[in-house]
Order: structure tokens, then C-alpha cells, then sequence
């Protein structure tokens, strides 16, 4: 019964944590006339932490969440100038085919990644994943598990 008492208290607690974090963040990033604006950029990761959206810098003002899901890797090289750019190659001809996807294009030590769409089931990327190599272009893809965003 100790247990189940101490554990409540802690489950508490860090729901109060995260909402006075949401709550810290939201006041400082208000715009007060004659005290200037405070523009608070930080990683989607803290976000999703403390369980608040996340607004991407230069995505007109889009809110998503994030959540765990699956997008489908296009693209898996080593970390060379090369790879960047057949990174950035694949995502260009995967956008070229496909406008509606989403397309991710990162350096993951110690590789360049390219990954396409936002999945809530394995079973929608499964079904884009077969279109992808149904073209004949795209030889290495594959569903793998990822934090995605989800539009608001």
C-alpha cells in the first residue's frame, strides 16, 4: 500500500512539473509592449516531453504533436558528401512522385538518412512502403519505428 502511495505522489509530481513547465514557456514567449519578445526555440523533443505542440521554425505556423509511429526509410548511406547528397537526392525524387508525403532527410551518426511520411500504423506505411518500391526507383526501403508528427 506504501508503494501505491509513492507512487501516486511521484506520478503527481511530474504532472505538476510538466504543466508549470508548458505554463514557463508560454509566459515567457508572450509579447509585452515596451519589454520586447522573447522567442523561445527549442529541440521537438523537449516538447514532447513535457507534452506540449511544437510549432517547426519556417513551417508557417503548423502545430503538431509529437508521437510514436512509423515512417518509411528510403535512403541509408555512410557520412560522406556523397551520401548528403543522395540523401538529398532521393528525397527530391520521392517528393517528385509522391507531394502528399512528408519527406525527412537527417544525419544520424554515423549516416545520412532519408524517411518518408508520418504513420500512426505499420499497416498505412506497409501500404505506402509498397507503392514506394512499386515504382521501380526506390530499391532499399523499409518501415521503420520513429517519433512522427502529428498535424493538429
Amino acid at each position: 500500500m506504501k508503494k501505491l502511495g509513492l507512487f501516486l505522489v511521484v506520478c503527481f509530481a511530474f504532472a505538476t512539473l510538466s504543466v508549470a513547465q508548458n505554463n514557463i514557456v508560454k509566459s515567457l514567449e508572450r509579447n509585452v509592449p515596451g519589454q520586447g519578445k522573447v522567442t523561445i526555440r527549442q529541440d521537438a523533443r523537449i516538447a514532447a516531453l513535457i507534452g506540449t505542440e511544437y510549432v517547426p521554425a519556417g513551417t508557417d505556423d503548423r502545430k503538431v504533436i509529437k508521437s510514436s509511429g512509423y515512417r518509411i526509410q528510403v535512403y541509408a548511406g555512410n557520412n560522406t558528401r556523397e551520401s548528403k547528397n543522395e540523401a538529398y537526392s532521393v528525397a527530391s525524387r520521392v517528393k517528385e512522385r509522391f507531394p502528399e508525403l512528408t519527406v525527412y532527410t537527417s544525419f544520424n551518426l554515423p549516416r545520412w538518412l532519408c524517411r518518408a511520411g508520418d504513420f500512426r500504423s505499420i499497416e498505412e506505411a506497409d501500404a505506402m512502403m509498397r507503392q514506394l518500391r512499386a515504382t521501380g526507383v526506390f530499391k532499399e526501403v523499409s518501415i521503420v519505428k520513429d517519433q512522427i508528427n502529428i498535424p493538429l
